[in-house]
């Protein structure tokens, strides 16, 4: 199944919230004498990290599995920047003949070509003939890990 574009999911309410800051954790053993380092006077924002109350910021749940290679998976919110262009090797949710999709577009001997990111599907170019519109950039990724563990 081809990653699309499920229906949008407007853009956040509400106050932001920031969080504190964890310094280092390793991957690997976990180590008996380590403690869990937390700097409460460092506070960061996820909504200004990620730009989330911006007006031309919105989020896009997926579904499909042909961004996997790009660590894109089915059920991911994405957040989407349509306030810049998109250029050649960007991850972008576009529209090719109104069916909205996730691919990463390139730019191919003066054409368009939408790249998926598992080798069980092919490249799409557009052609003469084919509406084409980008409706933003993919910046960020977000999994729910509960999800994928139940």
């Amino acid at each position: 199944m081809t990653a699309r574009a499920a229906p949008l999911i407007g853009g956040c309410r509400g106050a932001p919230r920031s969080l504190p800051y964890c310094f280092f954790i390793q991957y690997g053993a976990p180590s008996m004498t380590a403690a869990l380092e937390i700097d409460e006077t460092i506070q960061i924002s996820l909504d200004d990290l990620m730009q989330l109350r911006a007006p031309y910021v919105y989020l896009v749940k997926i579904e499909g599995d042909s961004m996997q290679g790009a660590g894109m998976y089915s059920g991911d919110l994405l957040i989407v920047d349509r306030g810049t262009e998109a250029k050649h090797g960007e991850i972008v949710i576009a529209a090719v003949n109104g069916e909205p999709v996730c691919k990463r577009m390139c730019h191919e001997h003066g054409m368009i070509v939408l790249r998926s990111e598992n080798r069980k599907y092919p490249s799409r170019y557009i052609m003469e003939g084919d509406t084409f519109d980008v409706w933003g950039v993919v910046r960020y990724s977000v999994r729910d890990h509960d999800r994928i563990a139940g």
